[in-house]
């Protein structure tokens, strides 16, 4: 097979399947996972959403970029939560030394697939609505995006695929 450039960073909305392909795209380039969202349960040692019900939001952004800095990982695949692009200092750290893959899918995919969205630990205002945060974020998302594939519609064998034909090197 033919080899990926270093890491691959998968981004987007919850719901756009980051946690789905990630281990999936791991196992077919024979490299380790990583689920940022993990990493920052694990350290903390508790859930987002409590990190979010305790220490509110801009905490939990100060821990995620923690953790993102944190990061010095070579070969991996790597799901960063959805909110990993509001740090801008967190996603270029990451990019220094992989591809961001931007796994875009419309809002009426995102809703079908996220039905916790009350209580997944989302880094959002209380008022703000799915159609709100993916409005805020999508710019962030293509900003720091190397690649964008779609996902909605798509099985998650064949998103890999489209993702695989994207940064695999000729």
């Amino acid at each position: 097979m033919k080899r990926c450039p270093s890491n691959l960073i998968l981004i987007g909305m919850p719901g756009s399947g980051k946690s789905t392909l990630g281990p999936m795209l791991a196992e077919k380039l024979s490299r380790p996972f990583l689920d940022t969202d993990q990493a920052i349960e694990d350290a903390q040692q508790r859930t987002l959403q409590e990190i979010m019900n305790s220490d509110g939001q801009a905490i939990f952004r100060r821990i995620e970029e923690e953790v993102l800095l944190s990061l010095n990982l070579h070969d991996y695949v790597i799901a960063t939560g959805g909110s990993a692009i509001y740090s801008e200092r967190g996603i270029t750290h990451l990019k220094s030394n992989g591809l961001a893959v931007f796994l875009d899918a419309d809002l009426v995919t995102l809703e079908s697939r996220v039905n916790n969205f009350s209580t997944r630990g989302l880094v959002k205002h209380p008022e703000q609505s799915f159609a709100q945060l993916l409005d805020e974020r999508l710019p962030l998302y293509k900003k720091h995006a190397d690649i964008t594939v779609q996902s909605a519609g798509l099985t998650p064998e064949q998103t890999c695929g489209e993702i695989l034909a994207a940064v695999l090197l000729p």
